[in-house]
């Protein structure tokens, strides 16, 4: 019975904070899951407890380097998602998602594969719609600091839709919200980890500019669920689908909520705001309920908790102890 319904299913940046928890839910299911990851941002630890299972393999792989595996289904995830990251070597970041989507979708088309692409929110920039849909283009600085993230995703996004239109390529785009929870790097200069870290290493809370700009925090068990419904969603899938929480909260309440949840005496500082910083972003999941009949259900406060438990470990590990990190934009 399981070689009727298991299936060869690769997961480009596996060893990340998202790709780590789906390949873990893959595996769960009795799939052959094959996790590939150059180990930029992704870390073996994220995916040790799996190598003993017989239905997964680890592979040391760049996308932007072409891979020749029979495979039936392809989460496309390999990407740093975070500013400090993507923004160390904005040329390759860019690489990495131009030249890994071309990859992916070359090898999804010679072997008859389902790709999923994880494209971002940040294709929406600093949006002028308040929430943000689907069919809204975006207003994105194309030529900023954060543009090799929010344009290489967008033309990620464009590469899917065309060779879906051309070659009748079987593809689904989520684009991913605010997500957090363990396994989070802790230098990743993401508002939650950030403040996290903050929190329980006593330093004060970084907020940027008055704390009023707002995101929405989809717990990444919530989020894995929608990206494998969309996945496995046998409806026609003609454009992008937001996966996120559409609660929305401002930097300041999350920074006041992180301190309470931690219960530090962390104070709360306050820095210039970056450019570009989007002042609010909040999905609109209608598609996502529709289509896929999928919503999120974890209260942040309990994905917090379980969030800064994970932290606390991490911070205990001699091996992981020096995890303190300056704030940086709230992405």
């Amino acid at each position: 019975m399981k070689e009727l319904t298991s299936k060869r299913i690769l997961v480009t940046g596996g060893a990340g904070f998202l790709g780590s928890h789906l390949c873990e839910r893959l595996v769960a299911q009795g799939h052959d899951v094959l996790c590939v990851d150059n180990f930029y941002t992704g870390s073996k630890r994220n995916v040790a407890h799996l190598l003993d299972n017989a239905n997964f393999e680890l592979m040391r792989h760049d996308v932007t380097f072409p891979l020749y595996v029979e495979v039936d289904q392809i989460y496309n995830l390999a990407c740093p998602a975070s500013p400090i990251h993507y923004q160390y070597d904005p040329v390759q970041t860019t690489k990495t998602s131009v030249h890994g989507a071309i990859n992916m979708l070359g090898l999804a088309r010679r072997v008859h594969a389902r790709l999923l692409q994880a494209s971002t929110s940040e294709v929406y920039g600093d949006a002028l719609c308040h929430p943000q849909t689907e069919d809204y283009w975006g207003h994105v600085n194309p030529i900023g600091p954060r543009a090799c993230y929010d344009e290489g995703k967008r033309c990620a996004e464009t590469l899917c839709m065309d060779y879906r239109r051309q070659h009748g390529m079987d593809v689904r785009i989520a684009r991913i919200f605010n997500t957090y929870g363990p396994r989070m790097h802790p230098r990743d200069g993401r508002v939650i980890s950030n403040f996290v870290v903050q929190a329980l290493t006593g330093e004060a809370l970084t907020v940027y500019g008055d704390g009023s700009q707002t995101r929405c925090f989809c717990y990444v068990d919530d989020l894995i669920d929608g990206l494998m419904r969309l996945m496995e969603c046998e409806t026609p899938c003609d454009g992008p689908v937001n996966i996120g929480n559409p609660h929305e909260i401002s930097m300041l309440d999350t920074a006041r909520l992180v301190i309470a949840l931690a219960q530090s005496d962390s104070p709360i500082a306050f820095a210039p705001l970056p450019a570009d910083d989007p002042s609010h972003r909040c999905p609109s999941i209608e598609r996502a309920r529709g289509l896929l009949d999928w919503t999120p259900h974890t209260p942040l406060d309990i994905g917090l908790g379980a969030t800064l438990d994970w932290f606390r470990r991490l911070i205990d590990d001699a091996h992981a102890a020096p995890v303190a990190q300056a704030a940086a934009p709230h992405v």
